[in-house]
This record gives structure tokens, C-alpha cells and sequence, in this order.
């Protein structure tokens, strides 16, 4: 990644960066109750697990808006902050996916396609806005790997649905749950690396 790439955002790119970043706050504070009535009506796994990747991105929204207000060194630390999260959200719809598929019931595939569709929708549109930032510094990174693997996760609960509705058994569901856990674990790795680059400059 070149210096060019490192620098701060000019102030016009800012204040756009700002207005996007509530943007997506909102939209995803929106999803994650949707997401949420969702899995419990269709018992989905991959749902759940996306609801609580919603939830967890409105707080990363959110914690970025205040690291833009800080500045300087808390721009890394919030970006430090949110690559743990992102791992520790892993971790936990890991466990969440083995518990699903030790019980063994299929979910309601129609309920799963349908509000996958419509997070997609929101989620590619938040990534859409935020692609022109996902060269900037470790916090604008982690913003755009978060949409990202949200776009990511929205295609594979589809596919998840698919299957459900092929296959007639949990495991679909089950596997797309596993794939959002290591999506966040990979990403939160990338994005605690480069956090920890950028406070050990600013030392």
C-alpha cells in the first residue's frame, strides 16, 4: 500500500466520508432488528449470525463516527477496537453454528431468502459508497472489509437458503453460519495487524 493510500482523507472527503458513515448506521441499525425477527421466526442460524454481524456493524458505525471526531491516534485505536470485535463475533457464531447443528432442524427457507435479498440490497449499496475508501487508514479499512464480508454474507445466507430449501436438513444453514464466523476472524486478524502498524508509528 503506497503513502498515498496511508494519508488522511482531504476535508471535503471527510465530510462525505462522515454523512456515509450515518448512512450506514442507520440502515444497519434497521437491518439487525429485521435480521433478527427474522431468525427467530425461521430459525435460521445464518440469519442470526448475520443480524448479530448487523449489530455489531451499527457499533463499528458508530465507534468510527467518534474516532473521526477524535482524530490522530484514536482513529487507529477505534480500528484496533473493531478488529477485535470483528474476531470475537467469529468465534461466537462458531459456537452458535455447532449448537444449531447438534439440534438438527432445518429452517424456514422462504423467510431466509427473502430477508437476505433485501439485506444484500441495503448492504451493497453501503459498500457502493464506501468503495472509494477502502485504500484509506486502518479505521476507513475496517469500514469497508465490515460492508464487504456483510455483502459476502448476504450472497452465501441465499445460497444457504437454497439448499435449505433442496436439501430439506440444517446443514446448508449450518455452513454459511461457519463461513460468516471465518469471514470475521480473518478480517479482524487483517484489521488488528494494521491498526497495530499505525499506533506503532504514531509512538
Amino acid at each position: 500500500m503506497s503513502e498515498q493510500c496511508c494519508a488522511p482523507s482531504p476535508p471535503g472527503a471527510d465530510r462525505r466520508y462522515e454523512r456515509i458513515l450515518w448512512v450506514a448506521l442507520f440502515a444497519n441499525a434497521a437491518m439487525f432488528f429485521v435480521e433478527l425477527a427474522a431468525s427467530a421466526y425461521s430459525g435460521s442460524s445464518a440469519l442470526a449470525a448475520d443480524a448479530a454481524d448487523f449489530l455489531g456493524d451499527t457499533g463499528n458505525y458508530a465507534l468510527s463516527l467518534g474516532a473521526l471526531a477524535a482524530g490522530g491516534a484514536w482513529m487507529s485505536r477505534a480500528a484496533l477496537a473493531k478488529g477485535w470485535t470483528m474476531a470475537l463475533y467469529g468465534t461466537g457464531v462458531l459456537a452458535y453454528a455447532a449448537w444449531r447443528a447438534l439440534a438438527g432442524v432445518p429452517p424456514e427457507p422462504y423467510t431466509m431468502g427473502a430477508v437476505a435479498f433485501a439485506a444484500l440490497g441495503v448492504n451493497f449499496s453501503v459498500a457502493a459508497l464506501l468503495f472509494r475508501y477502502r485504500e484509506g487508514d486502518a479505521n476507513m479499512r475496517s469500514v469497508w472489509l465490515c460492508t464487504r464480508n456483510d455483502v459476502i454474507g448476504n450472497l452465501a445466507v441465499l445460497a444457504a437458503a437454497a439448499g435449505v430449501l433442496g436439501t430439506g436438513t440444517v446443514w446448508p444453514d449450518v455452513a454459511v453460519a461457519a463461513l460468516l464466523a471465518s469471514l470475521g476472524l480473518v478480517s479482524g486478524s487483517a484489521v488488528i495487524g494494521h491498526a497495530r502498524v499505525e499506533l506503532g508509528r504514531e509512538r
